[in-house]
């Protein structure tokens, strides 16, 4: 056994899905190194955080979090204070700088060298077993942070959160640069996993065990394009569906990259999850073409047509951000009316959060807080008002759902989601776990609607059971 085999690792995790599937490959990594995971963080004797900064919410959020545990530096019951490890965007964007603000953390990594983990984590050990006079914060922090990266996250070894899921991603990094976007600069260009690679680790998956599968990348619409010349996300697309895995689903996708080829495969392969998370960020030609995006408005209810023509029972997601600089009333009348005409299933609605580094940053003509509060509210209540109308068209309907496991409010209920990526509840049957269930597909009848989840029944209990 490892010699580091009674120590214990605890990891929490902000933003994206590739926060998340970074975060299991800390979880592998320090898995193989010996260390043991723990839920409960007082517990842990390294604390990692793989963080996102892609608002500012998520800086406060790391900020709080980590400050929070100085009562663990300084109070451990006699045991010897964790060290706090720092990765992921922040840890990329900030570097030696986080310290000036988080003096007792111990160790800082990027977004290109988070297989460094475990040898910076031996690295803080020694340094801190060598100190004459341990003081918990700072006696000597261990910084790295690489600009650029030949391997891929994908590569290492990985925990994964749920056996019967995987995250897959195809791309790493992005070439868009949208002005109001910090992405490129701490993820690094776009690369393109090689076709075969992808291919064969996902015919692993499956052997493994795993239902679903979640493609990923910052675009995964132009996935090849570095390699092949041009994008071939549709034939990626098509290439994991035929490994014989239960369900397929990617992200995130940008409008100015969506092919008809891409649409054709979905609508075309049973497999493929009939949901896009597709952002617009707004509905005004102006404030599009101030962001970057590529697109115009007419452009992306063109391609939400071509979509529901192809797939008519397809769930689409959005994120728009409101008050970016300069918006007006005209602007944002845009963005709330093609909310309306949409009739999104579910928007992630953000205020503008000028990010340090990025054009959009500098720009002037701000929107006051309170007006852009103001309109916020009314985004969200639109939004509310669609998810709901979405969701109660599928009352009556017959949907096969993963099970997740146990509701997190309820234990009696079970959780899970549809091919349409729908949050369903329904009653745990009698004399059964949430155990028994976790990592299944079921049949269920949608029975009730509400604005961010269905209630549903077991079509056959007998069957399932």
């Amino acid at each position: 056994m490892s010699v580091l085999g009674d120590l214990r690792y605890h990891i929490k995790t902000f933003g994206c899905q590739m926060n998340k599937h970074d975060s299991e490959v800390a979880a592998g990594l320090l898995d193989v190194l010996g260390l043991q995971p723990t839920a409960a963080v007082e517990e842990a004797d390294l604390i990692v955080f793989l963080t996102c900064c892609v608002r500012e919410n998520a800086d406060e959020r790391l900020r709080g979090q980590v400050a929070s545990l100085k009562v663990l530096k300084t109070d451990s019951d006699g045991r010897t204070p964790p060290l706090i490890a720092v990765g992921g965007c922040i840890g990329q964007r900030d570097g030696e700088k986080l310290l000036e603000v988080l003096p007792h953390v111990d160790i800082v990594f990027g977004t290109h060298n988070i297989e460094r983990l475990p040898a910076l984590y031996q690295q803080a050990l020694a340094k801190r077993d060598a100190a004459e006079h341990y003081v918990p914060w700072r006696p000597e922090a261990t910084v790295e942070v690489q600009q650029e990266s030949d391997s891929f996250a994908a590569d290492l070894p990985t925990t994964r959160e749920h056996p019967w899921h995987a995250w897959l991603p195809i791309t790493q990094g992005c070439d868009n640069y949208c002005s109001y976007c910090i992405v490129p600069y701490v993820r690094g260009r776009e690369r393109s996993r090689p076709f075969e690679d992808v291919v064969a680790q996902a015919h692993a998956l499956v052997a493994d065990g795993v239902l679903e599968i979640t493609l990923l990348g910052q675009n995964v619409n132009s996935y090849g394009r570095d390699l092949y010349g041009t994008p071939r996300f549709a034939d990626i697309l098509r290439a994991v569906a035929a490994t014989g895995i239960k369900r397929l689903g990617f992200a995130t996708s940008h409008p100015k990259d969506l092919l008809p080829e891409t649409i054709e495969v979905m609508a075309t392969t049973a497999n493929i999850l009939t949901h896009l998370h597709l952002p617009v960020q707004s509905g005004s030609d102006r404030i599009l073409a101030a962001m970057g995006r590529c697109y115009t408005r007419d452009d992306y209810l063109n391609l939400v047509a071509q979509l529901r023509a192809a797939l008519p029972h397809i769930t689409l997601s959005t994120d728009m951000i409101v008050g970016f600089p300069g918006e007006s009333e005209a602007d944002f009348a845009g963005s709330l009316a093609l909310a309306r005409e949409v009739c999104f299933d579910q928007m992630f609605t953000f205020l503008f959060s000028p990010r340090e580094g990025t054009p959009a940053a500098t720009m002037e003509n701000t929107v006051p807080a309170e007006l852009a509060q103001k309109r916020f509210d009314q985004l969200v209540e639109c939004v509310q008002s669609s998810a709901l109308i979405c969701n109660e068209r599928l009352v009556a309907s017959r949907q096969e759902v993963l099970i997740e496991g146990a509701s997190k409010r309820d234990e009696k209920m079970l959780t899970g989601r549809t091919m349409g990526a729908k949050i369903v509840h329904l009653p745990l049957p009698d004399a059964a776990s949430a155990a028994d269930y976790a990592g299944r597909i079921v049949p269920v009848t949608i029975t009730a609607a509400h604005k961010w989840f269905l209630q549903g029944e077991l079509l056959d209990q007998a069957a399932c059971q």
